[in-house]
């Protein structure tokens, strides 16, 4: 197959849907196919929706000359009219990779409605789905009811090896000392660092520590905020930033943690939560999207509800002075994270839904990557 893949700025931007995508590529160019990657420029949402009135944009996509045209959601504001213009020149079925929709996330009440008539408008425009989750495939359907062929192919948990052995697991849990808490993913609003820091205001001294993993250059406002919010409540000495990592050095804090915390507003599926588990970290999720797919409440961690700090505070409360509950939890975790698919199962998955929906004349059906356990 020849496709295209329309994203902004450039496939090794450090996030979970760039992950996605760029595994993705991978695969495909693993199988023989060709990939033409079409990079948009970063900029503001009003430059994004500029973009759809020149026919430069549609031009380019129509003369990639490919079978697919698969597209990042995350690049729809720039695409809502131009894709209009590009398939009806091209001809190729434009695919939507969808991680979680914008319009899920907790935007201020006046831009609500322009967020979701945009992204309705685009959704209803392609010609298929990628979906990384259930919960993601529920969100469209109620935005779009677009009544499209889909495909949900959730992340692996592979990627970072099979992780640790039980007694490892158990044996980090009874080191003595602060239960060390690891945050993984960019410095930004909607991932809820600031809520966890508050959170930790109000634990005991010396109860806990948190190790900060994530890209601090994304919202350098945010980044700031974070910084005045440690030094205010003097935190200094239990909180690290480390900025972001590479795989070793991610596996490397994966490894000495005890858990996962991300208090996000909202998350299409969470990779970070699956890796970690992986390697035995109980996770505290957020409870809007799709972490619900793979984190079970009370059983492999706990679902947080947005913003509740009062939660978070139990949670962390009680997992630093029940060493047996981190114990039965990073086990439970660890055998739920070896049980999801694949990386290379979901992305076959992909392949072979899109090789049926290129096929002349013929209908992709309604796909769902079956769990295959990692080994």
């Amino acid at each position: 197959m020849r496709l295209g893949l329309v994203i902004y700025a450039g496939l090794e931007t450090m996030t979970g849907g760039y992950l996605y995508d760029r595994q993705l590529v991978e695969h495909l160019q693993r199988a023989g196919d060709h990939v033409e990657i079409v990079s948009l420029p970063w900029r503001s949402y009003p430059a994004h929706l500029g973009d759809n009135l020149s026919t430069g944009l549609a031009r380019r996509l129509s003369d990639l000359g490919v079978d697919i045209l698969l597209e990042d959601e995350l690049n729809h504001p720039s695409l809502v009219m131009a894709n209009r213009r590009a398939a009806r020149a091209a001809g190729a079925p434009l695919v939507a990779i969808v991680h979680h929709l914008r319009s899920s996330e907790p935007w201020p009440a006046a831009l609500r409605p322009l967020y979701r008539t945009v992204e309705r408008a685009y959704l209803r425009g392609v010609d298929g789905f990628v979906f990384n989750s259930q919960a993601t495939r529920r969100a469209v359907e109620r935005l779009a009811d677009a009544g499209k062929p889909f495909v949900v192919a959730p992340p692996g948990g592979d990627r970072l090896g099979a992780g640790l052995e039980d007694d490892a697991v158990r044996s980090r849990a009874g080191e003595p000392g602060p239960l060390r808490i690891l945050f993984v993913g960019s410095l930004i609003p909607r991932k809820g660092l600031h809520v966890l820091l508050e959170a930790l205001t109000d634990l005991p001294s010396g109860a806990c520590s948190l190790e900060v993993i994530g890209d601090v250059e994304c919202d350098p406002a945010y980044a700031s905020q974070v910084r005045r919010q440690i030094a205010r409540h003097g935190l200094e000495a239990s909180v690290r930033l480390r900025g972001a990592l590479d795989d070793q050095g991610l596996v490397e804090a994966l490894r000495r943690s005890h858990v996962l915390a991300v208090p996000s507003t909202y998350e299409g599926f969470g990779i970070a939560y699956l890796e970690a588990m992986t390697l035995g970290l109980p996770v505290l999720a957020s409870a809007a999207g799709g972490a619900s797919d793979v984190v079970i409440d009370g059983e492999t961690g706990y679902l947080i509800a947005p913003g509740d700090v009062t939660a978070l505070i139990d949670r962390l409360g009680a997992l630093s002075r029940d060493r047996g509950l981190l114990v039965r939890l990073g086990l439970a975790a660890r055998r739920e994270a070896l049980s999801q698919p694949r990386w290379a199962d979901s992305m076959e998955g992909i392949r072979q839904f899109l090789l049926r929906l290129g096929s002349p004349g013929a209908v992709a059906p309604a796909i769902s990557i079956a769990l295959g356990g990692v080994q």
